[in-house]
């Protein structure tokens, strides 16, 4: 696997760590939750249910544009977009599980 593509699920998976955790200690569980479903639903609109670990690298290069629409849409609760790069990371290391060449 290239070293690129590592890094990313290696970022991926820290965001979803991040994610855990926040839903775990604070508040704002649910709205962590929803705006990781709406990510998560455009996700798989714009990649598909067959896809592979560079395919879904190549959707997270233009992420952060059509996340920030896809959790604007679901009127988001305050403080959205500072959650918003850590949900995106958390659904795309959740998405990656579905590759045709996944591997843990």
């Amino acid at each position: 696997m290239p070293i690129a593509l590592e890094q990313t699920r290696r970022e991926w998976e820290l965001g979803h760590r991040r994610l855990q955790r926040e839903v775990r200690e604070t508040p704002w569980g649910e709205a962590w939750l929803s705006e990781l479903e709406a990510v998560t639903a455009e996700l798989r609109r714009s990649v598909g249910q067959s896809f592979t670990l560079a395919e879904l690298a190549d959707a997270y290069a233009s992420a952060e544009v059509w996340s920030r629409e896809a959790v604007e849409e679901t009127e988001p609760a305050s403080g959205w977009p500072r959650r918003l790069s850590t949900v995106t990371d958390a659904a795309f290391h959740l998405y990656s599980r579905g590759a045709v060449d996944y591997e843990p």
